[in-house]
């Protein structure tokens, strides 16, 4: 199964963020959607789970989502800063988000934490960014991809 993951498109669903995730089983938006053009447009790719960002103003999607697929937990929300206690109490093997418009992929206390960056507007001198999670049975690995740069990511 291939996941599909992007974050941070502030109204903006860029044309190569669409090329790298056609074929995705599933998208993961990980918040500031900031368009009603969006989801729409990932769903005529596969089926989507979404959370919302502090810059969804005007969208009422849930603050988090939690998800099993072939047998590897996932925590999505937009802003690490807002994760309690109680939502690790599962213990998930990745935490997804966003907010900071940086790609990161780390180990924490045993769990995974994966930002695909931002695919949206360019914020500084961030990379444009998205990422596809691979998972087969309780294993995964993620592929980051800088869409507009041939620059390597983490």
């Amino acid at each position: 199964m291939v996941i599909g993951l992007i974050s941070d498109t502030h109204g903006l669903l860029r044309p190569e963020a669409v090329n790298f995730l056609t074929g995705v089983d599933l998208v993961m938006h990980a918040g500031d959607i900031c368009g009603a053009h969006i989801l729409p447009s990932l769903q005529a790719i596969a089926p989507v789970l979404h959370v919302r960002g502090n810059n969804d103003f005007l969208h009422d999607g849930p603050l988090t989502v939690a998800t099993t697929q072939e047998g590897v937990s996932l925590l999505m929300i937009h802003e690490l800063a807002h994760i309690t206690p109680e939502m690790l109490t599962e213990r998930p093997d990745i935490i997804i988000f966003g907010h900071s418009h940086k790609p990161a992929l780390y180990e924490e206390a045993g769990v995974t934490y994966l930002n695909p960056g931002a695919a949206g507007k360019r914020r500084f001198s961030l990379p444009i960014s998205i990422a596809r999670l691979h998972l087969d049975v309780g294993t995964w690995h993620a592929e980051f991809i800088n869409l507009l740069e041939n620059v390597p990511l983490p």
